[in-house]
């Protein structure tokens, strides 16, 4: 792999302008700005309104995705500080430390962006009502790799869609971030009709987004014949996400009483070592939830180091032909394996099927579907009679209501039910239920 593509200061403006960034101050490279563009961005703004695990939360220390993704950054930003120094002084290139250190902590802001309302419930709810409506009139006429972007709907393709194409300059690369920081975003490099073919669920990019995608691959010089090869630093910001979810959905879970500290103990026995749980969990100075917390910080901090060096060890299957799954599939100490590992086996077991939280989410449920057969239908009706004025007045209402993000004329079918799935992928948790009750006649 060449780092100088891989650390490209590239911006794309239009498929007529792509440049370098060389408009650089000593306080302020062009990955420094990459970071302020997504802090200043409405669309992470309205992540402190968005679910991370627990909808509506009436606990305003839990966690929502705008605290989830600043935790995350952190813990990237101290990973690229630490592979900057090992590709400088190990590898012998040409590397700012701190520039590498913005490039994972920008990416890892970035990683949650385009989650709908209700975190993955709300995921799942517009992949089944797409998946139960396929036969319908109004989806029929889609084609088979277009339907399939919103049966198999990922967040990372929405977040990649949203940073590269909707934020600030709409269609003209967005938020126009360098190449490295959209490479280093991309976990899963394939699009959404190829899931079946690699059996893999997850993936990086719409049909609406392909050609862009190739682009940006292959500037990046990860390109391989007619698959892409992941960006080595996309390794170090999904370890970020998935040491900061693995344990801080626990912490919260506690403080909602959710799980005992019996059943988290064994956890920080295996991360933090018995002897330091042990002393901090017999600390009288502490109260029960600064206990947890306190183990939770030594955890991430046991698990970042390994996952540096896990990185460097393996730095050449890495960047190779044949790249891992993830860095924490490659942990070589079992006791920080087992602990990561019981970590998500207890939160799949017992927070993610929490009475309220599921009671929470079949709310949801009924609140994104009112959504989507409402918006999708006029859009379709709009599609057909080509003529704002010629729709009903319910359906023209109800594309009204949209504002500026409703469907234009100049839209084919595909991008009119885009831009649906891009306005309630937008919504806050609040928003959307008060959109879904103003139209089914509860807003008053």
């Amino acid at each position: 792999m060449d780092w100088n593509k891989l650390l490209s200061k590239k911006r794309f403006y239009s498929k007529d302008e792509i440049k370098e960034d060389d408009n650089e101050e000593f306080y302020r490279s062009s990955f420094h700005k990459d970071y302020d563009r997504i802090i200043f961005s409405n669309s992470f703004r309205r992540l402190s309104k968005k679910t991370q695990v627990h909808p509506l939360s009436k606990n305003d220390h839990v966690h929502n995705r705008l605290t989830h993704s600043l935790e995350v950054a952190s813990v990237g930003r101290s990973f690229g500080l630490k592979v900057g120094e090992f590709l400088k002084n190990e590898k012998g290139i040409n590397v700012n430390p701190y520039d590498v250190a913005y490039i994972i902590q920008t990416a890892c802001l970035a990683h949650d962006i385009g989650n709908p309302p209700f975190g993955h419930a709300g995921e799942e709810v517009i992949k089944e009502w797409f998946y139960k409506n396929k036969e319908k009139e109004y989806l029929k006429c889609l084609s088979k790799e277009e339907l399939d972007d919103f049966i198999n709907l990922d967040g990372n393709a929405q977040s990649f869609r949203i940073v590269s194409q909707l934020e600030n300059n709409l269609f003209n690369g967005g938020l126009n971030l360098t190449f490295a920081t959209l490479g280093t975003l991309i976990k899963y490099p394939h699009s959404s009709d190829e899931c079946e073919k690699i059996k893999k669920s997850k993936f990086n990019y719409f049909q609406s987004e392909k050609d862009f995608f190739d682009l940006l691959f292959s500037e990046l010089g990860l390109k391989k014949e007619e698959n892409y090869k992941r960006h080595p630093l996309s390794y170090l910001m999904e370890a970020s996400d998935d040491i900061c979810y693995g344990l801080l959905d626990i912490q919260d879970a506690f403080e909602l009483n959710i799980i005992t500290m019996n059943e988290i103990k064994p956890i920080f026995e295996n991360l933090c070592g018995q002897e330091k749980t042990q002393e901090t969990l017999k600390n009288k100075d502490y109260l029960d939830i600064q206990k947890v917390s306190k183990l939770v910080a030594i955890s991430i901090n046991t698990l970042a180091l390994h996952s540096m060096k896990v990185f460097e060890d393996n730095f050449d299957r890495i960047t190779g032909d044949e790249q891992p799954k993830d860095l924490i599939s490659l942990f070589s100490e079992e006791k920080i394996k087992e602990g990561i590992k019981t970590a998500k086996e207890l939160g799949v077991k017992k927070v993610f099927k929490e009475q309220r939280k599921i009671e929470l989410e079949l709310g949801a449920y009924n609140i994104i579907e009112t959504l989507l057969s409402h918006m999708i239908k006029a859009s379709y009706s709009f599609h057909q009679k080509q003529d704002l004025t010629k729709l009903s007045f319910r359906d023209k209402r109800i594309l009204e209501l949209m504002g500026d993000n409703k469907p234009i004329l100049e839209d084919n079918v595909y991008n009119m039910y885009q831009r649906v799935t891009d306005y309630i992928i937008g919504m806050t948790d609040n928003y959307a239920k008060y959109m879904a009750h103003q139209l089914i006649g509860m807003g008053y």
